[in-house]
């Protein structure tokens, strides 16, 4: 008896429609996300040897916006997923969520890097497990430990099932580097929604509500 909670197949399927449907879209949300982050970590490397204190500045201004676009990638992702109207102005929106986004991230970190010292497998586990964390804060406003929380809860006998995703989701996007490079502006987009889909799937089947999934694109 099948009793995965998610179809791999249909989740990068759906992936592939929407990327198809919003294409351009998602070439100018790509291309802003990289020069917003790229511009600050470039001006830090331009100021390192002469001036400690402006590279001190600008690492810090690099980090918040690297976390920001992060952070505005996901909405983005939600938004697209629920066949709403995407918005390259998402990348800024949602920084009143910004420290319980940090927090989150550094505590994630810490437990994957202490379950890999304890024999690498407790490390992929938490890593895999964890993973919805990103999620549950954009989407439901949770705090760090109750994000992470609620990520084991969703993931709850789906581990395999999400390392199957998350490998195949990073084949896709060798192949899409090895499209020279252009071939990312798909396979990034493929990725981000299949990612969303799986984790709106787990909510449904963990919290009992129905999820709608139109097709028309």
């Amino acid at each position: 008896m099948d009793t995965s909670k998610f179809s791999l197949k249909e989740a990068v399927r759906f992936g592939w429609d929407m990327m198809k449907a919003n294409f351009w879209f998602f070439v100018g949300l790509l291309v802003a996300a990289f020069i917003i982050k790229i511009i600050p970590s470039q001006l830090a490397e331009v100021v390192k040897k002469d001036n400690k204190s402006l590279y001190f500045i600008f690492t810090l201004i690099s980090l918040f916006f690297s976390i920001l676009v992060d952070m505005g990638i996901v909405r983005t992702s939600l938004k697209i997923f629920n066949q709403e109207k995407g918005d390259v102005f998402d990348l800024f929106n949602c920084y009143p969520l910004f420290f319980k986004y940090l927090w989150s991230t550094i505590l994630y970190g810490l437990m994957v890097v202490g379950g890999l010292i304890l024999l690498v497998v407790p490390g992929v586990i938490v890593a895999i497990r964890g993973s919805m964390y990103r999620y549950l804060i954009i989407d439901k406003g949770l705090g760090p430990l109750e994000a992470i929380k609620e990520s084991f809860r969703l993931t709850k006998g789906s581990g395999w099932d999400l390392f199957v995703l998350y490998c195949l989701l990073v084949g896709i996007n060798i192949l899409g580097l090895l499209a020279l490079v252009l071939g990312l502006f798909a396979t990034i987009p493929v990725g981000m929604i299949a990612s969303v889909f799986v984790y709106r799937k787990l909510l449904g089947f963990v919290s009992g509500d129905k999820i709608q999934l139109t097709r028309e694109v």
